[in-house]
C-alpha cells in the first residue's frame, strides 16, 4: 500500500494520500489550510505517483482539516465522505471554533471562497464499511474531539485517527461539541480494542502504532481512563 503525507503549512495538519500502489486510484484525507489552498501540493504528490483521486475523506469538520475540500473537489470531480454529525461544519466551520480562536483570526487573511459544501457529499454512519479506490474502509464514530469525529480503518493495516489519537497524546476536547468524557469512552471502548498491528496515521504529528500507544500513551492508561462515568 502507498501512503503519502502532505503537511499543511497552517497548523501542520496531515493530509494523507492513500492507494494500493503507484498508478492506482487513491483517496485524499483531510486537505487542510495553505495559501491559497493545499490543492497544488496535493496534486504534485498525486502526479508524482501517477495516482487517480477517487474520493475526499474527512475525519472531522474542523477548518484545519477541511479548508481545501471545496477547491479540491472543484479541481477533480469526486465525492466527499464525512460523518453525519460533522457534515454541517463543511458549510459553517466557524460553529466549531472558539470566539477568540486562532483560525478565526487567520480567516482575515484566507479566502472564504474555499469554504462550503461540495456538490457530492456522502454522510457516513457509525461502523459503516465501504470500498473506494480498491481500498476496504471501515468508519467508526469516535466522539470527543468533535461529536462527529471518525476513525477510518483501511485494509486492516492503517488507522486514520484524525484528532482522536496522536503519537503520545490525544486531541483537545474544549472546542464546541467536544467532550472529555466522550473522548475517554472512545479511547477505552474503541482505540484500546483495536489491533496492536495497526499503523496510525494521525491528524497532526508523526505516524505511530496502536501497540506503541497502548503501552506508552498516558491517555490510554487506566489511571486516566478509569474516571469514565457510566
Amino acid at each position: 500500500m502507498l501512503v503519502r503525507q502532505v503537511v499543511a503549512s497552517y497548523f501542520e495538519t496531515n493530509c494523507w494520500i492513500i492507494s494500493r500502489g503507484q498508478n492506482q486510484e487513491c483517496i485524499i484525507v483531510d486537505p487542510g489550510i495553505a495559501q491559497p489552498n493545499l490543492v497544488n501540493r496535493i496534486l504534485e504528490e498525486v502526479n508524482r505517483f501517477n495516482l487517480k483521486p477517487k474520493a475526499i475523506v474527512v475525519t472531522h469538520g474542523h477548518l484545519d482539516h477541511t479548508y481545501s475540500v471545496l477547491p479540491l473537489s472543484k479541481e477533480i470531480s469526486m465525492r466527499t465522505y464525512v460523518s453525519k454529525p460533522d457534515r454541517y461544519l463543511l458549510k459553517d466551520p466557524f460553529a466549531a471554533l472558539l470566539k477568540d480562536g486562532g483560525i478565526q483570526q487567520l480567516m482575515k487573511f484566507l479566502s472564504r471562497e474555499n469554504i462550503g459544501e461540495p456538490s457530492d457529499v456522502k454522510e457516513l454512519q457509525d461502523k459503516e464499511s465501504f470500498e473506494i479506490a480498491g481500498l476496504q474502509i471501515t468508519a467508526t464514530l469516535a466522539p470527543g474531539h468533535t461529536s462527529g469525529s471518525m476513525l477510518f480503518e483501511i485494509e486492516g493495516e492503517h488507522l486514520v485517527s484524525g484528532d482522536v489519537l496522536f503519537a503520545g497524546s490525544i486531541g483537545r476536547t474544549d472546542l464546541p461539541t467536544g467532550s472529555m468524557q466522550e473522548m475517554k469512552k472512545s479511547l477505552k471502548n474503541i482505540i484500546l480494542e483495536m489491533s496492536d498491528e495497526l499503523n496510525v496515521l494521525p491528524g497532526h504529528g508523526v505516524q505511530t502504532r496502536i501497540a506503541v500507544e497502548k503501552r506508552s500513551n498516558p491517555y490510554l492508561q487506566s489511571d486516566f481512563l478509569d474516571s469514565i462515568e457510566d
